[in-house]
C-alpha cells in the first residue's frame, strides 16, 4: 500500500514519512493528497518496527484472566483511532488493511492481533500500574475524593516521577515580547496598570491552579478569550490589560497532552497508554468552566498537581514558569489560558476598559422534565 504523511495524525510518524519518502512524491492512493512524500509498504520498512513494537502491548481479549472484567477488549482498528488516533482520516476496514502492509511478518504469526479484540493486560495489573501509573490505583476520581475528604497534603496515590517525565515532554517556550491578556469586572473608570497584575501574596482567592493566599496570575491569549474567561454580564464594565513577558518562560502545556507522541524517543508504549487518560483528565478539570455555586473544595486536586509542578527543579533553579491549559469558556474557539508563578515576569504595557453591550447564550440541554397534567 502506498499512503502519506497527511494519513496519518501523529507527527513522529509522519517526520519518519517525510523522511523515508523524500525522493517518491506523487498523489497519495488514500487521501488523494497531491505532491506529498509517499511511504510504499511494499518496498520501504522504517515504519514496520515501530508499530511491531506498538501492536506487541496487545493480547487478544478472550484470553484474558484474573481481575480484568468481563467483556474487556476492542479490534485493534479502534485502538487506533480512539487511544492513539494514529490514522483520524481513514476507515477502520482501511486501517486494518494499512497495518498489515506495515506489519506483514507479525500478522502472519498473530493474525489474532488484527482480527479479534484485543486489550492491554497491564492496563489490569495492579503491581505494574503501582509503579508506572500516575496514579497508583488508575482512578481520577479515588485520587479527588482522598484530596478531598481524606489527605490533603501527603497523598501516597502519585508518582511524581511519572509526573515529572511527562511534564519533560510537553514543554513550551514563550519569547520575550509575547503578549498576553487579563481581564477584571470594574466600574467605567476600570483598573490602573498596577491594579491589573496578580493580587499580592495573601490576597489571592482560591483557583485552578493556586490555593488561596499564593500568588498566581491567570491570563488568556487574546482579548476574546480574556473576556469569556471573567464572565462578565451584559452592561457590565471589564478592564483590560495587556501584559507582555519581560523575559523568555518555560511551561507545561497540558492543552498539548493528546499531541504526545507514543513514538517519542525514552517514552514507553505501555506507560503511554495507562497516563494519557489521566494527563487529559487534568487538562479538562483545569480548563473546566466554573460556575459560582462550586465549591472551593474542587480546586483542590488540580492545585495538589500544579503545585508539584511549581515545585519541580533543575540544577537549583525552577524548571516551570507555569501551566497553559485549555480554554473552555469560548465556544468553537482555540483559545489557552496561562497560570503564571511569578507575576513579575510581565509588564503591563496597555488597559483598556471595555462596556459589554450584548452577551449571546449558547444553552445546552443537560435535563428535560415534563410537568404532570393538571400542575401549573
Amino acid at each position: 500500500m502506498v499512503f502519506c504523511e497527511h494519513c496519518v495524525g501523529d507527527r513522529e510518524i509522519a517526520s519518519i514519512i517525510q523522511s523515508a519518502g523524500a525522493k517518491s512524491v506523487g498523489c497519495c492512493q488514500l487521501c488523494k493528497t497531491d505532491d506529498v512524500c509517499l511511504y510504499n509498504t511494499e518496498a520501504q520498512s522504517e515504519l514496520t518496527s515501530y508499530f511491531e513494537e506498538l501492536i506487541g502491548i496487545y493480547s487478544p481479549a478472550n484470553s484474558a484472566e484474573g481481575d480484568v472484567p468481563a467483556g474487556v477488549g476492542k479490534f485493534l482498528t479502534d485502538e487506533m483511532h480512539s487511544r492513539w488516533n494514529l490514522f483520524p482520516a481513514l476507515s477502520n476496514e482501511t486501517v486494518k488493511d494499512l497495518l498489515i502492509a506495515i506489519c506483514p511478518d507479525l500478522y502472519e504469526n498473530s493474525p489474532e492481533l488484527f482480527d479479534s479484540p484485543v486489550y492491554i493486560p497491564e492496563l489490569y495489573d495492579t503491581s505494574y500500574l503501582e509503579t508506572w501509573s500516575l496514579l497508583k490505583n488508575n482512578d481520577w476520581d479515588s485520587f479527588v475524593k482522598e484530596i478531598k475528604t481524606k489527605n490533603r497534603y501527603h497523598s501516597k496515590q502519585v508518582n511524581f516521577d511519572v509526573l515529572e517525565k511527562y511534564c519533560s515532554f510537553i514543554r513550551k517556550t514563550y519569547k520575550a515580547g509575547t503578549a498576553f491578556f487579563r481581564a477584571r469586572i470594574s466600574d467605567e473608570q476600570g483598573y490602573p496598570p498596577e491594579k491589573m497584575s496578580a493580587p499580592p501574596e495573601g490576597k489571592s482567592a482560591e483557583g485552578r491552579a493556586n490555593a488561596r493566599g499564593i500568588t498566581c496570575l491567570y491570563v488568556a491569549d487574546s482579548l476574546d478569550t480574556a473576556l469569556h474567561e471573567v464572565r462578565a454580564g451584559i452592561f457590565d464594565y471589564v478592564t483590560v490589560a495587556k501584559l507582555v513577558l519581560k523575559q523568555d518562560i518555560t511551561i507545561v502545556d497540558l492543552s498539548a497532552i493528546s499531541n504526545i507522541s507514543p513514538f517519542i524517543d525514552n517514552l514507553d508504549y505501555l506507560s503511554h497508554a495507562v497516563n494519557r487518560p489521566h494527563l487529559e483528565r487534568l487538562n479538562k478539570e483545569m480548563s473546566r468552566p466554573l460556575r459560582r455555586s462550586d465549591s472551593t473544595l474542587d480546586y483542590v486536586p488540580t492545585q495538589y498537581i500544579v503545585d508539584f509542578i511549581k515545585s519541580i527543579e533543575h540544577n537549583g533553579q525552577q524548571e516551570y514558569d507555569g501551566i497553559e491549559y485549555t480554554s473552555t469558556a469560548t465556544a468553537g474557539s482555540s483559545g489557552y489560558n496561562l497560570a503564571v508563578f511569578n507575576p513579575d515576569l510581565f509588564a503591563c504595557s496597555s488597559v483598556t476598559v471595555y462596556n459589554i453591550e450584548d452577551l449571546q447564550y449558547v444553552p445546552k440541554r443537560v435535563e428535560h422534565f415534563e410537568a404532570e397534567e393538571g400542575t401549573e
